[in-house]
Formats: C-alpha cells, sequence, structure tokens
C-alpha cells in the first residue's frame, strides 16, 4: 500500500481502496516509538475536509494525549494490540470513568464509542497499542476543547508529572 508522508507521525493513503497489512503496522509501530510524542497514525480518509475520519494509531506507553472533549461529535476506538484505558472526566478534572481496553484476543473490552461531549484522554498501558479510530470530519480544531486543568504537551515536566498521578487503574492518585 502505497502512504503519503505528511509528517514522521503522520501517513495518508491516497488510494481509492484502502487494505493495509502487518507490514504497515509494524512500521507505523516504529514510527510511534521513535517519535518524541511516542503516536504516529495512518489517516485512511484523503483529506481534513473529508465526512468521515478513519485513522489507525500507534501510542506507545508515556504518549500523553491531552484531555479533551468533542463539542458535536462522536468517537470510537478498536482496539487491534495492545493495552490501553479511555479515562473520563468530570468538567473539574476529576476522573469519573475508565474503561480497560486490549485487543480482541486479550479478554478485555476491545471497542470504545462516546457520541457525548466529555473530556477524556487515553492512556498506554503495553509498550504500544494500536487502535482504530472513527470521527466525523470535517477537522476543526474549534471543535475540541482542551482539558484547562491539563498541562499543554509542550509543559515537559508538567506532562510527566500529570501522567504519573494516575496509577494502573486509571484513578488520578
Amino acid at each position: 500500500m502505497k502512504l503519503r508522508e505528511v509528517s514522521p507521525e503522520v501517513l495518508v493513503a491516497d488510494e481509492p481502496i484502502v487494505a493495509l497489512s502487518r507490514e504497515e503496522i509494524s512500521d507505523l509501530k516504529t514510527r510511534a516509538m521513535n517519535s518524541p510524542r511516542r503516536r504516529a497514525r495512518i489517516c485512511a480518509h484523503k483529506a481534513n475536509s473529508d465526512a468521515v475520519h478513519e485513522m489507525l494509531i500507534a501510542a506507545g506507553k508515556g504518549c500523553y494525549i491531552r484531555p479533551h472533549k468533542h463539542l458535536a461529535k462522536s468517537e470510537s476506538f478498536h482496539v487491534l494490540e495492545g493495552e490501553l484505558e479511555v479515562v473520563i472526566f468530570d468538567e473539574a478534572g476529576q476522573v469519573t470513568k475508565t474503561i480497560a481496553l486490549g485487543g480482541y484476543d486479550s479478554g478485555a473490552g476491545f471497542f470504545y464509542r462516546c457520541d457525548i461531549p466529555e473530556f477524556h484522554t487515553v492512556l498506554v498501558r503495553s509498550e504500544v497499542a494500536v487502535f482504530h479510530e472513527t470521527t466525523r470530519g470535517p477537522f476543526n480544531p474549534d471543535d475540541n476543547v482542551l482539558a484547562p486543568w491539563s498541562p499543554d504537551e509542550r509543559d515537559k515536566e508538567g506532562v510527566i508529572a500529570y501522567l504519573g498521578n494516575f496509577d494502573r487503574s486509571g484513578e488520578a492518585s
């Protein structure tokens, strides 16, 4: 499958039929582990303006996805491999729910969908996790609200301290 590199973390499948193999996923995991942000994605949609966005995402342990909420769209994850937790927060930043996910063969839940605007993040619990994310486009950064009580991803020390607040269950300690 031919993939166009937008950046070291973002590849786009430009062909009208997208079929990915273990080879592309292996490369994606390598890219994620070599990325300073410990994540990489393959976009199956062609452009930010597309009505449906589908991405295969690899994220390594320690990856920080700033807590955020989507004002008017749903999102779903289907975990292919590895383990992660989706952590849901209230408006003040208190954990209200933790959803443990793993690959289908793990015996854990493997699918998550949310269609209400709640703050959430993903904590990667294995060395690397790979999941398929689907959401509605077009992409508009103004449709997402970053949690004001969470550190900016450029605040490396703040991110390390913030991630250190979560024990294995995703509960803030």
